[in-house]
């Protein structure tokens, strides 16, 4: 059981809330609550939380990654586009994902996280692509506009880099600072 810190409100009546502070689990109950009642929604917030967490981090996870690209895969290349590895790194500062064809490797940017699942899927297969294809050219895309939410994938990746420059995110000050189709493309 991680930290727990209960805090009492006079303000809440009957209302209870939990969230994360660092490791510790903040449980915000009414003040008016008894001790035994302190415990029970203690036990249920806390476990709730650590499953929120925990169904987080699963989506997160190179492994749940490989699944969603082994689906990916066989959606919209029969399967031909197994990556020999396919990982979330933290050192993508200016691209949502590369690939490198020769290793049969696909990095994407943590900075994906938490983006919508669409989104996502479209720069696995942006990347899944480069493994039939190097290079971005018409037979590139021929294969990528298999991907039924394209455009909209590249106009919110487009819209998140906008954004980014706006606050001064790695950027180029005019919203050019992420390479949308850039890839790492060693032979």
């Amino acid at each position: 059981m991680p930290r727990v810190e209960v805090r009492r409100s006079g303000r809440r009546r009957k209302t209870v809330s939990a969230f994360w502070e660092g490791s510790t689990a903040v449980v915000a109950i009414p003040a008016a609550f008894t001790r035994a009642q302190e415990a029970h929604w203690v036990e249920r917030m806390v476990a709730r939380l650590q499953q929120d967490t925990a169904r987080r981090r699963g989506a997160h996870s190179d492994e749940a990654l490989a699944e969603r690209a082994a689906v990916l895969s066989q959606r919209y290349f029969g399967g031909r586009t197994e990556p020999a590895s396919i990982r979330w790194v933290t050192n993508q500062r200016r691209r949502w994902g590369s690939c490198t064809p020769s290793q049969r490797t696909v990095r994407l940017s943590h900075e994906l996280q938490g983006m919508p699942e669409w989104v996502v899927d479209y720069v696995i297969v942006h990347e899944l692509a480069h493994l039939l294809v190097s290079g971005h050219g018409p037979q590139f895309w021929q294969l990528v506009e298999a991907y039924p939410r394209l455009a909209e994938a590249k106009a919110f990746l487009a819209g998140v880099a906008f954004a980014g420059s706006v606050r001064g995110d790695a950027s180029d000050g005019e919203g050019r600072g992420w390479d949308l189709i850039d890839d790492e493309e060693d032979a």
